[in-house]
């Protein structure tokens, strides 16, 4: 089964992790501007924690998937210093405690290192796929939101998920459905957290 086929085989679960109210809050303004800066401390430590769970994924992945995944923790790389940016003109603490959403997605990636790699690679598409379609559907993003909502919408990053799904398609996992589901409820469970922060 493609991965691309996964978000309508569950589409309940995808809808509430892509359509979420924090999302709609940012299209229409009416997230406070301490909630979504507290999803952006928390994010940063997300893409830290993604960062080291993909390489370690590229170190052991098969010669096809890796440029892909090479491309990617650049790309995370880079995101970490737009991160440092940000929260340095925003005075924001990169340093403040994980709370509870974020520690459990990081364990969720830490288990997720010792899976295979079929398994792993549908998991890092599945992130992808939810912050691509996420972003998307907040799109154009109130005045105040606008420029994060474009950064997270580039065609660019569009490519990158496709070419995750090619490669996650080359080596499919033995139970797509359980990672997806364990990892699109790890998404809902920082958007709530979000907005119960703020």
């Amino acid at each position: 089964m493609p991965v691309a086929d996964l978000p309508a085989r569950r589409a309940d679960a995808w809808r509430d992790a892509t359509d979420h109210p924090f999302l709609r809050g940012v299209r229409d303004g009416s997230v406070p501007v301490a909630a979504f800066d507290t999803w952006l401390v928390q994010d940063a430590r997300f893409v830290a924690d993604l960062l080291r769970f993909q390489a370690r994924l590229l170190a052991r992945a098969p010669r096809p998937a890796q440029a892909v995944l090479a491309g990617g923790a650049v790309a995370l790389v880079e995101e970490l210093a737009w991160f440092e940016e940000l929260a340095a003109g925003r005075g924001l603490d990169l340093a403040a405690p994980a709370l509870p959403a974020t520690r459990g997605y990081a364990a969720l990636l830490a288990r997720l290192e010792g899976a295979d790699v079929p398994t792993a690679l549908t998991a890092l598409w599945t992130i992808e796929r939810t912050y691509l379609d996420a972003w998307s559907g907040a799109l154009p993003g109130a005045p105040v939101y606008r420029e994060f909502v474009e950064h997270w919408t580039v065609p660019g990053f569009a490519g990158y998920v496709a070419g995750l799904a090619a490669a996650a398609d080359a080596l499919p996992a033995a139970e797509p459905e359980a990672v997806f589901d364990e990892v699109v409820a790890a998404e809902v469970a920082f958007w709530d957290m979000a907005l119960a922060a703020g």
